[in-house]
């Protein structure tokens, strides 16, 4: 069932802040550069060959774990449990993916959100065009989501798309979309805001792009999954305008001042004995 939210009454700020960094520790200025211009990175490099395996073996089991219950959960249900399961959390703050993700959202570095997206082969659902924060009651638009692929993605088993600079034109009209579909919104002739990228990516790498890049994927009509984990990152000066939306974060690196974000411990061990009832929503 496609998921909608009723945010656009709230007063907030959706515009796109370039990143300055003149002394950028694993990006260099040029993917800065890009980042800025077009709204995303990719291809970047994370895990090793053993590394991709484990990562894979973990997704499986925690799949097979949450199909234990038998309480309808389905492929894209393992969202928000980072604060349950220590394998997710071990993965939202790992070094390497921070060192990438620090260069953009700069030395205190907050993780507020994980969603498993998880295509299974012949999965009909599409995900149609949206930006990821016209879901999301948090001011500024200041997130950047890495996008960790679990499984080889390409065009044949629906690779996430970007449409490149849509993020500079603020928040783009939408409707409820008519399609078969994971999400709820659809941006309007998007087909009209150029040439969409396919995101490929190898198991083991990851892509970055702005909260307000307009991006989506196809049914997926190949032989093959295709799963990745998105983590959501920001500043501690963006601020959830539901409280409820800041209570389940990760202090990944620096320090936090904020009244509104309320950091947890790293989970104990692998928990999805029942659904989180806080999730975020926005997908690929």
């Amino acid at each position: 069932m496609a998921i909608l939210t009723k945010v656009d009454h709230l007063q907030r700020d959706l515009s796109f802040k370039p990143v300055v960094n003149e002394r950028p520790r694993a990006l260099s200025r040029e993917q800065i550069d890009h980042y800025n211009a077009r709204g995303y990175i990719r291809p970047l490099d994370a895990f090793n060959e053993l590394e991709v395996a484990r990562n894979r073996a973990y997704f499986d089991y925690l799949l097979a774990e949450m199909r234990v219950f038998r309480d309808g959960r389905d492929t894209y249900a393992i969202n928000g449990y980072h604060s349950r399961c220590r394998g997710i959390y071990n993965l939202v703050t790992h070094p390497r993916l921070l060192d990438f993700v620090q260069d953009i959202v700069g030395d205190d570095v907050i993780a507020w959100a994980t969603h498993f997206f998880c295509k299974m082969p012949h999965d009909p659902k599409a995900v149609p065009w949206h930006q990821d924060a016209s879901y999301w009651p948090l001011s500024p638009a200041r997130t950047v989501t890495v996008w960790l692929a679990i499984d080889d993605a390409d065009p044949e088993n629906s690779a996430m798309k970007f449409l490149p600079g849509t993020h500079t034109r603020g928040h783009l009209k939408w409707k409820v979309t008519e399609q078969d579909a994971v999400l709820g919104q659809e941006i309007e002739n998007a087909e009209t805001m150029g040439e969409p990228v396919y995101d490929v990516l190898k198991a083991g790498q990851f892509s970055l792009h702005a909260d307000m890049l307009a991006h989506g994927s196809e049914p997926n009509r190949s032989d093959r999954r295709r799963c990745g984990l998105t983590i959501r990152y920001c500043p501690p000066e963006v601020e959830p305008l539901d409280r409820n939306w800041g209570q389940n974060a990760i202090l990944c690196r620096g320090r936090c001042d904020k009244p509104w974000w309320r950091f947890i411990e790293p989970p104990a061990g692998e928990d999805l004995s029942s659904p989180v009832t806080h999730k975020s929503i926005g997908g690929n």
